[in-house]
């Protein structure tokens, strides 16, 4: 099963400082039909303005990851964490037991990203924070583990539930294939470029939910960067 949520069609708020579009539920969005994807549970499109962001504020018991797609994003948290994290980048935090902290956009100039929150399968753990730098040119033409919950992923941000973050670059005119597994799920979005997913078009920002697909197979109309969850 392959179903296209056209990024026309997700929930979207304009706070001024903050455009935010939301595949699932997520504040004043409500749609009971998006309320998770297995244990994804919130993908937001978010455009941060210069000099602006997220006050502190606290989560828990949630495993949240940022990938940043345009300019930059500075973290700080209760832990005394800190870290600015660039396009192209991932930073990971485990909410645990429980975890304050603000996100800002310290730059000159708009911020673009992708928050992405999983459940859990392992609950009850202090909180924790990482980031890394992953060059796209290490992505290109493949798909590469950004963060994963599994022990082999050796390379990768680490996050408490069963699931990966896979990121990509693909040339327009390649096909790359990737092993979910009719066990899994996927929720695949082109942060750029136009692709098809087994056949379904997509355009940049477009979510494709995919569930009982054993290979997901995506070429790429144009140059395209890809991110994907793939979880329980």
């Amino acid at each position: 099963m392959i179903e296209l949520r056209p990024f026309a069609q997700i929930g979207h708020a304009n706070h001024g400082w903050l455009d935010a579009n939301h595949h699932f539920s997520f504040a004043d969005y409500y749609e009971p039909t998006r309320m998770h994807w297995g244990n994804l549970r919130v993908w937001n499109d978010d455009t941060i303005a210069a000099k602006s962001g997220f006050p502190p504020h606290p989560h828990r018991d949630m495993e949240i990851i940022t990938y940043v797609r345009s300019g930059a994003i500075t973290h700080r948290d209760s832990l005394g964490n800190q870290g600015r994290t660039a396009a192209g980048d991932v930073q990971v935090m485990s909410a645990g037991t429980g975890i304050t902290h603000a996100e800002f956009n310290l730059e000159d100039e708009t911020t673009t990203l992708f928050q992405i929150w999983i459940q859990p399968t392992r609950t009850g753990e202090k909180p924790g924070w990482g980031a890394r730098q992953f060059p796209k040119g290490d992505r290109s033409g493949q798909l590469v583990v950004l963060a994963s919950g599994y022990d082999e992923d050796v390379d990768a941000l680490k996050i408490r539930t069963e699931a990966r973050l896979v990121g990509g670059t693909i040339r327009a005119g390649e096909t790359i294939d990737y092993q979910l597994g009719t066990d899994r799920k996927g929720y695949l979005v082109p942060a750029t470029g136009r692709i098809e997913v087994n056949g379904v078009a997509a355009n940049a920002r477009d979510g494709v939910a995919i569930a009982d697909v054993e290979t997901i197979t995506i070429t790429a109309h144009e140059d395209a960067e890809i991110v994907l969850v793939d979880t329980l």
